[in-house]
């Protein structure tokens, strides 16, 4: 039996820290998985950019609102589920999936949790577990299943790497070149095909 893994920003969604980014001109807040490999330094550094702005976890919910899937992202899902298990391992969290995750079909998402104050702003957040990525691939295997993993960032290679199959879906140059082992692909027609030779080869 064979299941897939998908990361969720960058392959589903936008990425929604860029689009904080853009709406409060802050720059600062670009900086994504793609670019600091080091998932909790890059949560603390957010953390703190949120914190003197007094930019609330409100705010950031308005900003994810008015965002919708990448153009194609559900036709490409669906037709995925026909012939394929699959659900959705985002290092993204609760407080900011549930609008994707309904737009989605509401497949099965694991996500970690924000921790908030009196005033809703963040001051933490809690991992659903540690290496929770590589965690999901390796239960479903001890599950017997066969699993590919999909995602475009640092935060995504513990998935890739555990998974029989990893495939990179328009990864930044920076990331393909550190793993150049894994094929790239740039749109859900290529995405698509390297899923079906991945499930022939497994």
């Amino acid at each position: 039996m064979q299941i897939i893994c998908f990361d969720m920003e960058g392959v589903f969604t936008p990425e929604i820290w860029v689009n904080v980014a853009r709406k409060t001109g802050i720059d600062a807040l670009k900086i994504t998985t793609r670019d600091e490999p080091d998932y909790d330094k890059l949560m603390h550094y957010r953390i703190g950019i949120l914190k003197e702005h007094g930019i609330t976890l409100g705010y950031i919910q308005e900003v994810i609102a008015g965002l919708g899937l990448l153009p194609g992202a559900r036709e490409f899902f669906d037709t995925v589920r026909k012939t394929h298990q699959a659900l959705v391992v985002t290092d993204s969290f609760v407080e900011f999936a549930m609008p994707f995750i309904n737009m989605l079909g509401k497949p099965l998402v694991l996500c970690h949790n924000l921790i908030t104050d009196e005033r809703n702003m963040i001051t933490g957040y809690k991992l659903r577990q540690p290496d929770p990525k590589r965690k999901v691939v390796q239960a479903f295997q001890d599950l017997q299943y066969k699993v590919i993993g999909i995602g475009d960032s640092y935060n995504d290679m513990g998935m890739i790497e555990q998974a029989d199959k990893g495939i990179f879906f328009r990864p930044p140059d920076n990331v393909v070149a550190d793993y150049p082992m894994y094929p790239v692909t740039r749109n859900y027609e290529e995405l698509l095909e390297a899923i079906r030779k991945a499930s022939l080869e497994m």
